[in-house]
């Protein structure tokens, strides 16, 4: 089932089920900020949703730790020899993955499984899947073996993977910073022997390049698929643009770019290089050759290579690896003699979330094959959170992949009809402006640290308005600024979303109900809801839900800010009016139908500020029922037992419902 657009006559359609998955951060470290507001906070907030629109029991919403990859391995080395850390890589990457829960629990994420691919019950079943879609592929046809070089360090003996070797993108046009084995950091593949001056960071030398056997998934065979796919996803759905633009610039022809100057007879080198198309525009310093196949690429190369032409790839779709010889890993099954393969992280990564969703389902007593219920079922839609950086992996292997466990090589697929997961990528999250990343000269402030400046529903609040569906954006807390900079940067951009809940919403709350217990001992006002409010109600109901429907998370917060200052805005200008003239009949009104709005407010709020909105209802003393949408235009009145005695529970002076840190307090009293 893919999700299509909507027209604007109509009121979007929900799965029946639904399972929401978000990226999984490396084992090698705790959360810094990106993970929480750069993707989980914005895949808590849907799964949330869609727990209250379709039903708690029909949404599973799982994550973990990624535990394995030669990052893990390489930082654990690094801990052992420069921190003298004694414990072994197992107990490494446990003692992160507690850490990356506590985190998710401070921010109200609320995963119905977090898990660990190499740990207790989700490592085993993880291993159990990854057998499986291994097996699955081979007997599709999907697999190829392939002798492939591979760097190998000889002053230390050893192969080496991944991260464990640095060098230049050879990919034409890239910009990254860091170029590993066969991967940059914005996601582009290639051979290692294109990697452009490799150096080991374990010796810090030039390591030799040695052939190894390796298991390949086919991804290339599935080209005109994917290129189909992703032109009825431009048209028919609402995957975000970007996304749209990143998958096909990897869904072309094989091409070659040789730089003029290394050319000294064009004409000459046409005829040695097999069948191919040429743009050759003047203006342009390079000269572009394009391939109807990777074969046919490859043939090109040798034939630069025995010029000592220097070139440049482009984007296409290669032979996807499935298996290395690093020992920290997954174990692959041995076929044809094949033996002591462990997968690479990559492709075992794509899977994990089905092995998630297994221990999910078998924790709770339910069959082994219940997953295939939720993931190969016309009636789920998978919904996976990812950053842009990764939307080769997702959007292109492992729709191939998830394609080869269903149909044999060669089978014509409808792409229409295919039940594949739908992916929800968000741009980058900039620190000050600047990209940043654990492993980059910006370092992006740990997401627990933030907790000592701001709440978490603050920050929730925050991170959703920034619009990252759209392009990337700058987090600029200014308690990161230098002192002499924040007394000139006006007010702090973190806090003016988050003051919404903790400003706004909270004086709304605690005024219509020390109103209520002062003139009506508690009980809450009945009458009519005034037209205006029901109309703004009804609108801010039905914009919030088709944002939601399309991911777009800063509209939601536009939605919420606006129907929390008209109903705040609404009880000010007129409580002032009852007040003075002392009418009674004016206050009640005004009370029933702030009332009102801080039932549908408090709904709409619910996926953002999940603890706050809890304590509202438990204050309003009404059901579960208002958070449930086959209820959401039932006024406040169809939530409680009887309307004409309902009475509020009490509330404190000076109470809070969305609590601000301490610190900012103090603050204000400054």
């Amino acid at each position: 089932m893919i999700n299509k657009r909507i027209r604007n006559d109509e009121r979007p359609v929900f799965p029946k089920k639904a399972i929401i998955t978000g990226g999984m951060p490396y084992g090698n470290k705790e959360l810094h900020f990106g993970h929480v507001g750069g993707m989980f906070v914005h895949a808590d907030a849907f799964a949330r949703f869609l727990r209250d629109r379709i039903g708690y029991d029909n949404v599973i919403f799982v994550s973990g730790t990624d535990c394995y990859g030669s990052p893990i391995v390489e930082a654990y080395r690094k801990k052992c020899e420069q921190e003298g850390y004694t414990g072994t890589i197992k107990e490494y990457v446990e003692g992160n993955n507690k850490k990356q829960k506590e985190v998710l629990d401070l921010y109200e994420i609320s995963p119905n499984l977090y898990g660990a691919s190499a740990l207790g019950k989700t490592g085993e079943v993880h291993n159990d899947i990854s057998a499986y879609v291994f097996n699955t592929l081979y007997k599709n046809g999907h697999l190829t073996k392939l002798s492939s070089p591979q760097f190998y360090d000889t002053e230390r003996q050893c192969f080496i993977n991944g991260r464990q070797v640095v060098g230049k993108c050879p990919i034409e046009g890239c910009q990254s910073e860091k170029a590993y084995a066969d991967e940059c950091d914005l996601g582009h593949q290639y051979s290692p022997d294109e990697l452009i001056n490799p150096i080991s960071t374990l010796s810090g030398k030039k390591p030799e390049l040695r052939p190894v056997i390796n298991w390949y998934f086919t991804l290339e065979d599935y080209l005109p698929t994917l290129q189909e796919r992703t032109e009825f996803l431009a048209k028919n759905t609402n995957t975000r643009k970007f996304e749209i633009k990143a998958l096909e610039e990897f869904l072309k022809d094989p091409c070659i770019y040789v730089q003029r100057k290394q050319i000294a007879d064009l004409d000459a080198l046409i005829k040695e290089l097999p069948e191919h198309e040429i743009v050759n525009e003047e203006k342009k310093p390079s000269i572009t050759f394009i391939f109807k196949t990777l074969a046919l690429r490859d043939e090109a190369k040798k034939v630069l290579d025995s010029h000592d032409i220097h070139y440049r790839t482009g984007k296409t779709l290669v032979p996807f690896r499935l298996s290395g010889n690093i020992e920290w890993g997954v174990p692959v099954p041995e076929v044809e003699g094949e033996k002591d393969l462990t997968f690479w992280v990559w492709p075992e990564s794509l899977w994990a979330p089905i092995s998630f969703t297994k221990t999910y389902l078998m924790n709770k007593g339910l069959p082994e094959d219940e997953w295939k219920k939720w993931w190969e079922d016309d009636d789920t839609i998978v919904y996976q959170f990812i950053g842009q950086d990764n939307i080769y992996f997702y959007g292109l292997a492992e729709m191939g992949i998830f394609m080869g466990l269903k149909h044999k090589k060669g089978e014509k697929i409808d792409v229409e009809k295919e039940i594949l997961p739908h992916i929800v990528a968000n741009n980058h999250i900039l620190f000050m402006d600047k990209k940043a990343s654990s492993s980059s000269e910006v370092k992006p402030p740990m997401a627990g640290d933030l907790l000592e400046f701001y709440s978490a529903e603050q920050l929730r609040m925050h991170f959703l308005s920034l619009g990252l569906g759209n392009a990337s954006v700058g987090f600029n807390p200014q308690v990161y600024l230098p002192e002499e900079e924040r007394k000139n940067a006006g007010p702090d951009p973190v806090l003016k979303d988050g003051n919404l809940l903790t400003n706004v919403y909270n004086r709304l709350l605690r005024s219509c109900f020390y109103t209520t217990q002062e003139y009506y001992d508690g009980f809450l006002p009945v009458g009519e809801v005034d037209s205006k409010i029901k109309e703004l109600c009804e609108k801010s109901i039905l914009e919030y839900e088709r944002f939601m429907y399309n991911h777009e998370f800063h509209r939601v917060t536009y939605v919420l800010d606006s129907i929390i200052r008209e109903i705040n805005k609404h009880y000010v200008n007129n409580i002032k009016i009852a007040e003075k003239d002392n009418n009674d009949e004016l206050r009640k009104q005004i009370l029933v139908d702030c009332f009102h709005g801080i039932r549908v407010i408090n709904t709409l709020l619910h996926p953002i500020a999940p603890a706050g909105t809890e304590l509202v209802k438990e204050y309003l003393r009404v059901d579960d029922k208002m958070f449930n949408w086959d209820f959401i235009f039932d006024d406040i009145y169809g939530l409680v037992q009887n309307k004409d005695s309902h009475k509020l529970k009490f509330l404190e002076p000076r109470f809070d419902f969305f609590k601000k840190p301490e610190c900012q307090f103090k603050k204000d009293e400054e």
